[in-house]
């Protein structure tokens, strides 16, 4: 596990072992209707596209992670697919897969979301934990203290769902990796290597 004392010597742009891609491919994550599907899966599916963007968010109430999905949900699936290598995008959070409707709603967006509530993956990837909250990132489009509010009532509405305390370890950091297709075409897919930190 890489806290927030390891950070300064993670090299963010090194990608997981052949062997612990090999172990996590058969993990599982949950779609929005508590349906499994391995993480190999939607990447790797037979109708995925060259390339995917695997992007893991922190908890489904992290108000930061909700900027950070909206401002992505600008780009137009379409657009992607008229890249020289068509390429499509997934998101993980690590909550409820019951929460993943209210968050699409929150964000517009339209790529497909999964959850890893058990959180075997991010811990396996070795994902920083950390709940510093860091510089402000230039996808914000408010400030600061209306996106911890706005994350705070959000909360507050799950307490009738049920879901109030299911939203994931609210220390858990996420990370971006793309996947492409093998070059002999066989369907195999290489990683290509870490984007950086969803902080």
């Amino acid at each position: 596990m890489t806290t927030t004392e390891d950070v300064k010597d993670v090299a963010i742009d090194t990608p997981p072992s052949a062997e612990t891609l090999d172990k996590i491919s058969e993990f599982t994550v949950l779609d929005r209707r508590g349906e499994k599907h391995t993480f190999k899966s939607i990447y790797n599916g037979p109708e995925s596209d060259d390339r995917v963007l695997v992007v893991f968010i922190r908890h489904f109430f992290c108000g930061s992670c909700r900027e950070f999905v909206s401002a992505l949900s600008n780009i137009k699936p379409a657009s992607l697919q008229k890249l020289p290598s068509p390429t499509s995008i997934v998101i993980i959070g690590l909550g409820h897969p019951g929460l993943i409707d209210s968050y699409v709603t929150q964000t517009k967006c339209p790529f497909p979301i999964y959850a890893d509530p058990t959180m075997k993956i991010y811990t396996e990837l070795d994902l920083v934990v950390s709940r510093a909250m860091g510089a402000r990132p230039q996808y914000f489009r408010k400030s600061m203290a209306c996106v911890v509010a706005e994350s705070l009532v959000n909360w507050v509405k799950h307490m009738r769902t049920g879901l109030m305390f299911k939203g994931g370890a609210t220390g858990q950091n996420g990370g971006e990796f793309l996947f492409e297709s093998g070059p002999d075409g066989d369907g195999g897919r290489l990683l290509l290597g870490v984007i950086g930190w969803v902080m």
